[in-house]
């Protein structure tokens, strides 16, 4: 496994990418804790610019590149979140961003990454027709690829999101977040591993999209094959620089039901007042189903994001 980054370095990042990023808040909820016992302390990042978590390992990834490589451009594939990261962290930098988007797109996604004066080049719907329209893309333009989850920059970038909820909280017993490509709780576990090395590191993943279960119990990496979720940004599977990271520092993997999911996500907009996409309700999907083993423990949740098609609530 490539070496992990410690402190220093991820303090530093944080710092670097502070200007280009909202510091999101830390929500609580008397009814919610009294509902599953135990003290709940949210890290809202739908409320981070471009409606999620993504921004900060974008901005990370396209801060690192030299003058010759912001030339060429960015490119990525993605369903929406960090389409919409990359192609705002390209305008921050003065660079172009082509982004390969599959044909089924949510439209309030794609129109977000048009708004922020990227190039959108449409495949199939399935994330291998992503990838390789990606591949297609970058022969043609010679732009450079920044994967989604899977790329050391992007991870270090989301570390930071770790770091203000530890700052911003007091000794968490464990910390629950949603699992997809792993680049999120890649990021959280770094961030945790360095500066509070005892909280548990839970993630929470839909059950009909379950490689990061099924990876880590088999040892090695299980693609992906015809997800079915609610969760859209959840359907990714884990990588070759994701998934040792998250074997060696995620406790374990706790799977949901799409009704958990819903469930949850009403609550979120019913309690905390706040919109929340089904992925990002996956990590309270966890703890409402976990809540005994963490009763009167202080626990941490990741809302990672708020990009809802408001058209389609599934409540």
């Amino acid at each position: 496994m490539t070496e992990l980054p410690g402190k220093a370095e991820l303090s530093g990042i944080a710092d670097n990418i502070k200007p280009y990023i909202h510091r999101t808040p830390v929500l609580t909820s008397t009814s919610l804790n009294n509902l599953t016992g135990c003290d709940l302390y949210f890290k809202c990042e739908n409320f981070q610019k471009t409606g999620s978590f993504k921004i900060r390992g974008a901005m990370n990834a396209v801060l690192s590149l030299g003058k010759d490589e912001l030339k060429r451009g960015i490119a990525t594939h993605s369903s929406g979140n960090f389409a919409q990261a990359a192609a705002y962290a390209a305008l921050m930098a003065g660079t172009k961003a082509i982004i390969v988007m599959p044909e089924g797109v949510v439209e309030a996604k794609r129109d977000a990454v048009l708004s922020y004066g990227a190039e959108i080049i449409y495949s199939g719907n399935k994330p291998e027709d992503r990838e390789n329209k990606c591949r297609e893309v970058i022969e043609k333009t010679g732009a450079v690829f920044i994967h989604p989850s899977n790329d050391l920059n992007v991870i270090k970038g989301h570390s930071s999101c770790a770091i203000e909820l530890i700052s911003d909280t007091e000794d968490l017993d464990v910390l629950l977040c949603q699992v997809g490509g792993g680049g999120l709780i890649s990021g959280i576990s770094l961030g945790f591993r360095n500066f509070s090395p005892k909280t548990k590191i839970v993630a929470g993943e839909p059950l009909g999209a379950d490689d990061a279960y099924q990876s880590l119990k088999a040892g090695k990496i299980i693609p992906q094959r015809n997800p079915d979720t609610i969760a859209d940004g959840l359907r990714t599977s884990l990588g070759d620089v994701t998934f040792p990271i998250i074997k060696e520092l995620v406790s374990e993997v706790v799977r949901v039901s799409e009704d958990e999911i819903i469930s949850a996500m009403k609550l979120l907009w019913q309690r905390l007042k706040i919109v929340v996409e089904p992925s990002g309700a996956v990590s309270f999907a966890a703890l409402m189903q976990k809540a005994e083993d963490y009763k009167n423990k202080k626990a941490g949740i990741i809302i990672s994001g708020g990009n809802a098609d408001l058209s389609r609530l599934p409540f």
